[in-house]
Formats: structure tokens, C-alpha cells, sequence
């Protein structure tokens, strides 16, 4: 800028020897005017041509582009929102399908209990019953063994005393009617 200045200043230093005046440096001059007007129009032209035309459609391209982001995030957020609805309902259908499976795993583990403790009863019932009749079996056996050694000193007994021969039918008699008397004390 200071070489400009400097060759305006000499110029004008050259200017005034030769006898011109400083208003030849600020003239008006119609050629610069117009030469000037068609290079700005020229400049404007190109500018618009081969830079604001792209740059325009460069910016559109990113507006769209921001647009279909935009959109397709909002698509996905509508997603996400449906996906979380239905996980919401899954996880609460699971968790009632949970309670239900653990409801009739209880009932039937109830159930099952009864059974077994009904058929622990009953076994024991039964060998109870068996127990019993095993107890009465062994009584039995017992009082008929009793009652067997009971008629051999019966018969020695009375065959000593009446020092005679008892018949088998005398003996039969003598036991029934000493079992009836013993049976009747007891």
C-alpha cells in the first residue's frame, strides 16, 4: 500500500512540474466508468454462476440431508417408544405368566402333599391292622397252647384221680367243661 501511495505521490510531484493540476488525478472518466460496470456485472455473473449456484445446492443437499436425519431419528424414536411399549407388556405378561406358574406349582405341591400324607395314614392304618391281627394271631396261639397244655394236666390230673381209663369222648368232655369254667373266670 505504501509503494501505491509513493507512486501517486511521484506521479503527482510530476504532475505539478509539468503544470498540470491535482484534478487530473481525480477525474471522471465515462470509459473507466463503464469498463469498471461491465467487469463488476462479469464478476457478479460468474460469482453467481459458479459460486452461489453451488453453494446454494450444496446448502439444500445439507438441508435435506438434516430433514431425512431428522425424520428418520424421529422415526426411530417412534420406534424405540413402540419397542419399550411392547417390552413393557411382555415383561408384564411374564411376570403375571410367573405369578400363575408359581400359583399352580404351589397347589400342586399342596395337593401332592395331602396325597402323601393320606397315603402315610392309610400305610399306617394298615400296619396297624396288620400289627393287630398279628398281636391277635400270637393271642390266639398263645391261649390255644395254654388251653392244650391245660387239658394234658387236666387229663393226667383226672386219670390219677379216678385211677381209671378215660374214653376219648370222656376227655373231650372234661376239657370243654374245664375251658368253660377257666374261659368264665377270666
Amino acid at each position: 500500500m505504501l509503494n501505491i501511495l509513493g507512486v501517486m505521490a511521484e506521479s503527482a510531484a510530476g504532475a505539478a512540474e509539468a503544470g498540470n493540476t491535482f484534478l487530473d488525478l481525480v477525474s471522471i472518466d465515462p470509459g473507466t466508468i463503464v469498463f469498471t460496470l461491465i467487469n463488476t456485472l462479469i464478476i457478479f455473473l460468474i460469482f453467481r454462476i459458479f459460486l452461489y449456484k453451488p453453494v446454494c445446492s450444496i446448502l439444500e443437499k445439507r438441508r435435506e440431508m438434516a430433514a431425512a436425519e431428522i425424520a428418520e431419528a424421529q422415526k426411530a424414536k417412534e420406534n424405540a417408544e413402540k419397542a419399550e411399549q411392547e417390552y413393557t407388556a411382555r415383561l408384564a405378561d411374564a411376570k403375571n405368566e410367573a405369578a400363575e406358574i408359581v400359583k399352580q406349582a404351589t397347589l400342586r405341591a399342596q395337593k401332592r402333599e395331602e396325597e402323601i400324607v393320606s397315603e402315610a395314614n392309610q400305610k399306617a392304618a394298615e400296619i396297624r391292622a396288620k400289627a393287630e391281627e398279628n398281636i391277635e394271631r400270637d393271642k390266639q396261639r398263645a391261649v390255644n397252647e395254654i388251653k392244650d397244655e391245660i387239658s394234658e394236666m387236666v387229663v393226667m390230673a383226672a386219670s390219677k384221680v379216678v385211677e381209671k381209663e378215660i374214653s376219648a369222648k370222656d376227655n373231650e368232655d372234661i376239657i370243654s367243661k374245664f375251658l368253660s369254667e377257666v374261659g368264665a373266670s377270666e
